[in-house]
Order: structure tokens, then sequence, then C-alpha cells
């Protein structure tokens, strides 16, 4: 995958969600999660972006050549990165947009029924305009309006982004029970924690590349991973020896200090 003639952005990436699995893509700024995303939801191009080898196939099928909005009528459904969410409409008006990509009436009402069991906030704050709320609200409207579209494979890109350590635990809870209730799931996340934690297969890109790949409980083990995205021992213990020092010379300040007073 290349933008422009020049910039390579993806190479030899090859990889499969199962259709009941959750699938965590982590690595850092540059590594291409987000242009991975793209190209399977069909926006790359809207991006300056192409596929210049391979493809990307759902359900045995080719859809990399697909109009995004067929992609999601197939049943792959995005969430970009930065809450994007309509700031002007009330959140009912949201939530009926991401309708539009569903099959039927029968499928937009199980799914507002499904998107309010799992944000009852939502529910009950349906007049407000969706730029007056929370971070987190808006994260949770973004994920509910793509599932007002009844998807069966969700991307979801960088989820935890800017939110409070306990609107992030939130969200991998509705990543869990989303998942529970059989959609599958591309997880793109620089939070290397709570990714693995919800994933069961997870890759690492570097610089476009695969880097790592296995079942996500055994890459949170190793010790590339925890080096690279978890915090190593190494790390940890080279820290603990700083913090160790600072505070023997801050105690030695002390005491001089006292001498002085003295």
């Amino acid at each position: 995958m290349r933008y422009g003639r020049s910039v390579r952005a993806l190479e030899d990436v090859s990889l499969e969600v199962a259709g009941d699995g959750v699938l965590a893509v982590l690595g850092g700024n540059g590594a291409g999660k987000s242009t991975l995303l793209r190209a399977v939801s069909g926006t790359l191009k809207l991006h300056r972006g192409a596929i210049t080898a391979g493809e990307v196939t759902f359900e045995g099928e080719r859809i990399d050549r697909l109009d995004p909005a067929l992609i999601v009528r197939r049943g792959v459904v995005g969430v970009p990165e930065g809450r994007q969410v309509f700031a002007r409409m009330t959140v009912e008006e949201n939530l009926r947009a991401g309708g539009l990509g569903a099959k039927s009436a029968a499928e937009r009402t199980a799914a507002r029924e499904r998107v309010d069991e799992l944000f009852p906030i939502l529910a009950d704050r349906v007049t407000q305009r969706a730029g007056l709320l929370s971070g987190g609200e808006q994260q949770m409207l973004a994920i509910g309006r793509a599932l007002m579209s009844g998807p069966q494979l969700l991307l979801l890109d960088e989820p935890s982004l800017g939110l409070a350590p306990q609107m992030v635990g939130r969200i991998a809870g509705v990543i869990r029970e989303i998942h529970a209730q059989g959609t599958a799931v591309v997880l793109v996340e620089q939070n290397a924690t709570m990714a693995l934690q919800v994933a069961d297969h997870a890759v690492a890109l570097e610089v476009g590349r695969v880097a790592l790949s296995g079942p996500a409980a055994e890459l949170a083990a190793s010790d590339d991973v925890q080096r690279l995205y978890l915090g190593g021992h190494a790390e940890s213990e080279e820290t603990a020896e700083v913090e160790a020092r600072e505070a023997a010379a801050h105690r030695a300040g002390i005491r001089k200090l006292s001498r002085w007073g003295a």
C-alpha cells in the first residue's frame, strides 16, 4: 500500500481475522496501523493511497475494489480515530445516520436495542448534541453509530486515545461484549495493555511490516512485547535504580541542611 508514488506504507502484510475473534494490531506512530484499516474499509483512496499488490477479501469475496458504502453493506464497518461524531447533530440523529447502512427496518430496530443495551447513557441523552458529550461518551456514540448498521466485522482505530483510565476500562468491556455477541473485531491500539487483554490474537507492525504475530496471551508474555509495548523488566529495574539514587541524594541533602540549621 502506497501514498503517492514514493511513500510505501505497508508491505508484505498478510492477516486473517476469525469470524468469532478479536485481532489486536499494535505499533507506534507511523507503523501503518491506520493505513491497514483504511485499506480494509475501502477509504484508502480518500487519503490518496492505493493498494499496489495483493487483495482484501471478506467471506471469500474480494472487497478492496468496492465503494466504501458497499463494503459497509457487506458487513465491514469502521470507527475512525478521534471520535469523529457529527457534533451539531443530536445523539439520536447520529445513530439514525449509522442505521442507513442496515439492510432492513427490522435490522435497524435490533441494532438500536443492542446499542441502548451497551450504552444506556446514550439512551438518556438522545436529544443532546453530540458535540456537548464528554470524550468518553463521544467514543461510545461513535461505536454505537457503527453498530447501527449491524456489522459482522468492526474496525476500531485507537478507541482509547485521550480517554481517562477508567473510561478505557469501560471501552474494553464494551469491546468484549460486542465480541461476545458475535461480531468480529480488528482493534488498532497504542495501548497495548488494553488491546492484549481483550484480543485473542495480535500482530505488531513496525515500519509497515509485521514484526510479531501470535496468540495475544503469548505476545503479552514475550520479552519483545514487554520491552517495546508494555515496559520491560530491564527498564523497570533501571528506573527503580535511578529513583533509589535520587531518593538517597535527597535524604543526604536533608541531613546536610539539618546540620547547617543546627
